[in-house]
C-alpha cells in the first residue's frame, strides 16, 4: 500500500504545483520577518496565506483543515478524491479574525474510510467576494475501517536551545525525510515550540567551532511573554519549507508539553529571579502559552472542554487507537516527588484523565493501543531543589525505590490493565533529546502488578541532543537500545536527530517499530507481535 499511496502523491504534486519554493508554499528567501510578509498581498490586494494548510485528528469520516490569512478574510476549502480537482465540492468555512492571530480551521466530515482526500484551501477578501489568495494544495488519507496496513511516526522537540531553521543546510531537513516515508499520520509528542528560548541569528557550535546561521524574525528574539509573542514561535516554524510540506500531506495528532510555555511549567512554578522576563505570573503565561497553542495546533477544538482539554482518542481501524495524553496541564506543583499517599501533590495525570484513560482502554477493540505521552515514564527528569535543599522532579520517575509521588496514578494503570487483561499497549514519547527503546519488565521492578510492555523514545526534530537520563527501578524499565549525545546540547550537525515510525501488518497484526535518524536511516527496529 506505500508504493500506491507514495504514487497517487506525485501525481497529485504534479497536478497542484505543490513544490518545493514554487506554487503555494513560499521559500525562506525573502521572508525574514513575518511583519514583511503581507506587504505582497496589500501591493496585490490579495489576501496571503504563508503558513501553509495543515490537517489534523483524521478519523475513517473527518478530518480537521488548518490554515493561516494575513488579514480578515473567510476561509473557503475545495476537497474531492480525484488528484485534479475534478470531482471538487466548496466548502465556506470560518472567518480568519484577529481574535483568532486570522487562524481558521475547518472540520469535513461525511468523507469516506480509507480514502485519500485531496484539499484546495484559498481565503476570500471580505470586501471583495472575488478577491481569493493564491490557493493552497494538500492530501490526506482517512482512517480505515477495515484491516489494512497502517505506517505512522512520532518524534517531538523542535527549534530548541536556540537551533532554529538554518538556510545554509535547507532547513529542517528531518521532515523531509519523514515525509518520504509516506505516513498516514504523524504524533508530535510536545514542545512543538521552545517559547522560552530566544533564536538568535548565529551562534557557534562549541563541540567544533562552526558557525549556526538562524534565520530570525523579532518574535523570536526574547522569550514568549506576550500572546503575540507566542504566536510568533509557531509563524517561525512554519516558515521552514521542509515543514509546511510535511504538513500539507501528513496529519498531525497534537500533544504539548513544557516549553510550549516556560521550561518544566508546572502551578509551583516561580519567575522571581529569572530576569528574561517581567511578567512574573506563571498562570498568565500559561494561559497565553495555551491559547496560542489550541490557535495554531490542527486540533479538533469542539473536542476541549472550557479547561481546554488535549488528550483524547483517535481511533484507526480495527488494528489501531491513539490515545493522545497531556502530562502538563493537571499536574501538582514540581515537587520531592517522594509523598508516601496519593494526594494533591502527587498529581500528574489527574483524577478525570486517568479514569478516562482506563475506561478507554477497556472499552478500546483495536488490537493495538498506543499512548501517545509527553514525557518517559521512567527516566528521571530533574527540576532544581526545594527549600529544604532536596531534588525536585518534572517527571513520573523520582529515583530508586517503592511507589511513592506520582508514581501511584502509574502504578494504579498498571495494576488496572493486568486486572482487565487489557493487552497490546505501547507508550511513545520524546522530550529526552536521545532515542531509546525501553522494556519495563515486572520481574526487575520494585512494583510488580503489571504486564511487560514497552516504550520507545524519539527525537530531536529540531534542537539540542542531550545524553541519557538516570532510570528509576519502580517499575523495572531496562533500556534495549538508546542514541545518546556524549555531551550536552550537540547541534542539529551532530545527526543525533530521531523520529521514529511504526508499521502495522494489516494480516497478521504485527507492529514493527523502527528508531530512525534525520536522514531516514534505520538505527533499531523490533518487532511486536500482538497477544
Amino acid at each position: 500500500m506505500a508504493n500506491d499511496v507514495l504514487r497517487s502523491r506525485r501525481r497529485f504534486l504534479k497536478t497542484a504545483g505543490l513544490a518545493l519554493g514554487a506554487g503555494a508554499i513560499p521559500t525562506l528567501a525573502g521572508h525574514s520577518g513575518i511583519g514583511e510578509s503581507r506587504h505582497a498581498g496589500e501591493l496585490s490586494g490579495r489576501p496571503q496565506s504563508l503558513q501553509g494548510v495543515q490537517f489534523g485528528d483524521v478519523l475513517a469520516d473527518r478530518a480537521v483543515v488548518w490554515s493561516r490569512c494575513d488579514g480578515p478574510a473567510r476561509m473557503v476549502v475545495e476537497y474531492g478524491f480525484k488528484p485534479d480537482f475534478s470531482d471538487a465540492r466548496m466548502l465556506a468555512g470560518p472567518l480568519a479574525l484577529s481574535a483568532t492571530d486570522y487562524t481558521a480551521r475547518l472540520d469535513l466530515s461525511g468523507l469516506p474510510s480509507g480514502q485519500e482526500v485531496y484539499v484546495r484551501v484559498l481565503f476570500r477578501d471580505l470586501d471583495n467576494p472575488k478577491i481569493f489568495s493564491e490557493p493552497l494544495y494538500g492530501r490526506f488519507r482517512t482512517a480505515p475501517e477495515d484491516r489494512r496496513d497502517v505506517r505512522f511516526l512520532w518524534s517531538g522537540d523542535t527549534c530548541g536551545q536556540g537551533w532554529g531553521i538554518n538556510p545554509d543546510i535547507g532547513g529542517m531537513r528531518i521532515f523531509e525525510a519523514m515525509r518520504q516515508t509516506g505516513p498516514d499520520f504523524f504524533i508530535h509528542c510536545g514542545d512543538s515550540v521552545y517559547a522560552d528560548g530566544p533564536i538568535p541569528e548565529s551562534q557557534i557550535v562549541p563541540q567544533t567551532g562552526a558557525v549556526w546561521n538562524n534565520l530570525v524574525i523579532p518574535e523570536v528574539a526574547k522569550v514568549a511573554e506576550t500572546l503575540d509573542e507566542f504566536r510568533g514561535r509557531y509563524k517561525y516554524n512554519l516558515l521552514d519549507d521542509n515543514l509546511r510540506r510535511f504538513n500539507a500531506e501528513v496529519p498531525t495528532v497534537w500533544l504539548w508539553d513544557d516549553h510550549e510555555v516556560i521550561n518544566n511549567w508546572s502551578p509551583s512554578k516561580d519567575l522571581g529571579a529569572d530576569p528574561r522576563y517581567a511578567e512574573k505570573s506563571i498562570a498568565k503565561l500559561v494561559a497565553r502559552g495555551r491559547q496560542a497553542a489550541f490557535e495554531y495546533a490542527p486540533m479538533r477544538l469542539p473536542s476541549a472542554d472550557a479547561a481546554g482539554r488535549i488528550y483524547r482518542k483517535l481511533s484507526y481501524g480495527p488494528l489501531l487507537d491513539v490515545f493522545a495524553l497531556d502530562m502538563r496541564s493537571y499536574r501538582g506543583g514540581n515537587n520531592c516527588n517522594d509523598q508516601a499517599r496519593p494526594g494533591p501533590e502527587t498529581c500528574y495525570l489527574g483524577r478525570e484523565q486517568l479514569d478516562w484513560l482506563k475506561a478507554g482502554l477497556k472499552r478500546s477493540a483495536a488490537v493495538w493501543k498506543v499512548i501517545a505521552a509527553d514525557m518517559p515514564l521512567g527516566l528521571q527528569s530533574l527540576d532544581g531543589v526545594d527549600r529544604r535543599s532536596r531534588p525536585q522532579f518534572e517527571s513520573v520517575a523520582n529515583g530508586d525505590g517503592p511507589v511513592r509521588g506520582r508514581e501511584f496514578e502509574l502504578a494504579e494503570l498498571l495494576a488496572f490493565l493486568k486486572r482487565e487483561g487489557i493487552a497490546n499497549t505501547v507508550w511513545l514519547t520524546a522530550d529526552v533529546h536521545y532515542a531509546a527503546a525501553h522494556f519495563y519488565d515486572p520481574a526487575k521492578a520494585r512494583f510488580k502488578d503489571f504486564e511487560p510492555f514497552w516504550e520507545f523514545v524519539a527525537g530531536p526534530l529540531n534542537a539540542g541532543s542531550f545524553g541519557p537520563h538516570e532510570l528509576d527501578d519502580t517499575f523495572g524499565p531496562q533500556v534495549i537500545f538508546q542514541r545518546a549525545s556524549p555531551v550536552p546540547n550537540l547541534s542539529p550537525l551532530s545527526g543525533l536527530q530521531s523520529f521514529g515510525q511504526i508499521d502495522v501488518d494489516g494480516e497478521s497484526g504485527v507492529m514493527t517499530v523502527i528508531l530512525k535518524d534525520g536522514k531516514g536511516n534505520a538505527l533499531y527496529i523490533r518487532e511486536l507481535v500482538p497477544a
